[in-house]
């Protein structure tokens, strides 16, 4: 009877254990429904455009490609809502003095607009924001407002930013929630209209933050509801713009990477490593270092794979990074190795470029006195001759270690279609590195009449 009593112990104990996992597998998606997407019935024929904010003051020639400015391309996405609007933002503020701000006024107001209408507004923060009037105002309006603290997980914070409207229609790109996204800061993203089979996999991210709201701590173990539907080995095959692509949704950091999700460097890996001919690449700042505990350590992986790229495989390689007075003086050490590192190699071509806006701003600020107009250009893309990644980080180490960002890296192997959105984010590259703004020094005193003649000429 003894033996008999322990088995049963036994396998009550494990019945009970098996019921733990399940719980908490299950816990972590309460009140989330995929509104009965799925692969067989989700939307794959989709519309897909380029979103800039390009600041006052930024001219280019006339020639220059120009696209459907951001503010155009977000106030387009809430007329469209009917039932829902998710987002997913590292900053929100669109409330400021500075004349720019207006429109981040006027997106606010369509938000309460939309409350009042019954449309269902999800906003997800990091923790920092608790404090955000605009956040606070939407809920009390009736958004549903959820904070994660990435912080107590990882020591690292959220720097996502994108949206779902309807389950049909996304945006995802550099640009946060902030009247300065719409005002002083360069942004560039993507927005991507009918196109609920990409909704079906970005709504897992989005509905993964939704379960970490108030916990202390990352679940033990993901609901499958969570993991990832594409990815590099099974990508989501559809038409952007009559142009047949393959799509997936990539995360960051490793912590919040459920079953199957890519991991924002492997999605650039493979972007690169997909190049045939060249690499162009645009951050707001390039640091392949992380700090942990304030010990600085080389991070080597974006920067090898660069290097891998022109040594081995002699693809042409492009490096736009935004400059300021805040940009961290080891920028220039870690160009200067990668310049070196082509030194007599034949076939090896590497050029950097910095983004200067420093002239820009000292000049705007000499004639406007006012110090909150300073303009930054914060693209975070790569562009190939086949592939792009658009995503939420800069290229510094402790971002992609640390902080949460998803990314959209998308595949046409007709990128010569005038349609392709491949096409269109490698002139918006060219037109960036032609311009004036892009120089192979920083600026150190600025010439305010060489920039009253360029604003002068392009008026």
């Amino acid at each position: 009877m003894s033996q008999q009593k322990c088995i049963v112990i036994f396998a009550l104990v494990c019945c009970f254990a098996i019921l733990v996992a399940l719980i908490f597998s299950a816990v972590d998606i309460v009140g989330e429904d995929e509104d009965g997407l799925s692969e067989k019935n989700c939307q794959n024929n989709c519309r897909v455009a380029l979103v800039e904010n390009i600041p006052e003051g930024i001219n280019y020639s006339d020639s220059a490609p120009s696209y459907l400015s951001l503010f155009q391309g977000w106030m387009n996405l809430l007329n469209m809502a009917k039932k829902s609007v998710d987002i997913v933002s590292s900053q929100w503020d669109l409330s400021h003095s500075h004349p720019s701000a207006c429109q981040g006024q006027h997106l606010f107001e369509k938000l309460q607009d939309l409350l009042s209408q019954n449309v269902e507004i999800k906003l997800v923060s990091d923790i920092l924001h608790k404090d955000s009037k605009l956040l606070n105002d939407l809920g009390k309006k009736g958004a549903e407002v959820m904070y994660i603290n990435l912080t107590a997980y990882n020591d690292g914070h959220l720097q996502s930013s994108f949206w779902i409207v309807d389950k049909q229609h996304v945006y995802l790109g550099s640009a946060s929630l902030e009247w300065s996204s719409l005002g002083q800061m360069k942004e560039l993203g993507v927005i991507v209209y009918n196109c609920s089979c990409l909704v079906l996999d970005l709504q897992r991210t989005f509905a993964l933050y939704s379960s970490l709201k108030s916990k202390s701590k990352v679940p033990p173990v993901w609901s499958k509801r969570l993991y990832a539907v594409y990815g590099t080995e099974n990508k989501l095959i559809l038409k952007l713009n009559e142009t047949k692509s393959q799509v997936f949704v990539s995360n960051s950091p490793k912590l919040l990477c459920p079953k199957d999700r890519v991991l924002d460097i492997d999605a650039i890996y493979s972007v690169i490593d997909d190049a045939q001919q060249f690499v162009y690449i645009a951050v707001m700042d390039y640091l392949p270092i992380t700090n942990v505990t304030n010990e600085p350590r080389y991070w080597p992986y974006l920067d090898g794979k660069i290097r891998e790229a022109l040594i081995l495989r002699n693809i042409k390689v492009r490096l736009l990074i935004s400059f300021s007075k805040e940009t961290n003086p080891l920028t220039f050490n870690f160009v200067s190795s990668l310049k070196a590192i082509c030194t007599e190699v034949s076939g090896c071509s590497l050029k950097v470029k910095f983004f200067d806006l420093e002239e820009e701003n000292a000049c705007f600020l000499k004639e406007q006195k006012n110090s909150s107009a300073l303009k930054l250009n914060r693209n975070k893309y790569v562009v190939t001759d086949r592939a792009a990644y658009i995503g939420n980080f800069d290229w510094v180490g402790t971002y992609f270690n640390q902080n949460a960002g998803a990314g959209l890296v998308i595949n046409q192997d007709g990128a010569g279609n005038k349609t392709s959105i491949i096409k269109q984010l490698k002139a918006v590259f060219d037109r960036d590195w032609y311009s004036h703004y892009a120089k192979s020094s920083a600026t150190k005193i600025p010439n305010c009449s060489s920039y009253k003649q360029n604003k002068n000429s392009n008026q």
